[in-house]
């Protein structure tokens, strides 16, 4: 029974990797359907309102900060220790789940702590659209500002992603930043095209039609938060994001393996975000 049972389960897994690497040719390409563009709309508008009501709030600014004790101080207590704190969200409608009809939708809230940057220095750090490609490798390949005008930017990103499979995302993403105070601001971002691309750097280099690829990556959202005190800067970010949904009966297999991707990116974005504002005020003094 026990080798009955190995040989079924190398059998699924068999059959997940091969789903895998299915998606890697461009036979796999799917389109985005109109409903699940207009779920996810949904979705992000839903959203957009629950964050604009906590905004109001700069007592309870962060999501870290809304925890009840003892959990609260301990949070904090791991941050100012240097670790990234990352969470799986999802937004409801009237208490219940958005159905997203031929996608998944991936919401993910991280935070860090940066000792020692103040607020200017986070913002400009960030803002700084055209070097994200020094600080952001391998994830981020293109940066670079289209136009700019006081709290708005419209950027263009070039996005790398490995696990097993190999993809590059190019992408235009509108982006608002708002100071509430001193201490506190708040910035969101929408991409407005999303295209992967195939052979990339290769002279063969071609730019996928919109909504019609391996649907790894749809859509993408971001709403962040900054605080400054303790003697440094927070940095919070909700990433949310829409893929390609995953056919019937490998979807606990392959599930995990999908939605780990979109955890990764930003806990790496978070984490190389520290470490290269740290390095950069460090370097200044």
């Amino acid at each position: 029974m026990k080798a009955k049972a190995d040989g079924y389960g190398r059998k699924l897994t068999a059959i997940a990797f091969a789903f895998l690497f299915a998606l890697s040719g461009p036979a796999s390409a799917i389109d985005l359907q109109p409903q699940t563009n207009l779920a996810y709309d949904r979705y992000i508008q839903i959203t957009e309102t629950q964050v604009d009501n906590e905004l109001k709030d700069t007592n309870r600014f962060l999501w870290v900060e809304t925890l009840a004790d003892p959990r609260r101080a301990g949070e904090l207590a791991a941050l100012q220790r240097g670790e990234v704190i990352i969470e799986r969200l999802q937004t409801l409608d009237n208490d219940a789940a958005i159905q997203v009809p031929g996608g998944l939708i991936h919401h993910w809230m991280g935070t860090v702590f940066i000792p020692g940057a103040t607020l200017d220095q986070t913002l400009a750090f960030l803002q700084d659209y055209d070097h994200k490609v020094e600080y952001f490798k391998p994830d981020i390949l293109q940066s670079t500002t289209l136009k700019h005008s006081g709290g708005d930017y419209f950027v263009h990103l070039r996005f790398f992603t490995k696990k097993v499979i190999t993809t590059v995302v190019d992408t235009d993403q509108k982006i608002h930043y708002e100071r509430v105070d001193a201490t506190h601001a708040w910035s969101r971002s929408a991409t407005t095209r999303v295209q992967e691309v195939s052979n990339p750097g290769e002279r063969d280099e071609t730019l996928e039609p919109e909504g019609h690829d391996r649907g790894f990556v749809w859509r993408m959202n971001t709403f962040w938060r900054f605080e400054q005190k303790d003697g440094g800067t927070y940095v919070e970010c909700q990433a949310i994001s829409l893929s390609r949904d995953i056919p019937t009966g490998i979807g606990w297999m392959v599930g995990p393996f999908v939605t780990s991707v979109p955890k990764e990116s930003l806990t790496f974005t978070l984490t190389t975000a520290r470490t290269a504002l740290e390095k950069k005020i460090s370097s200044a003094k």
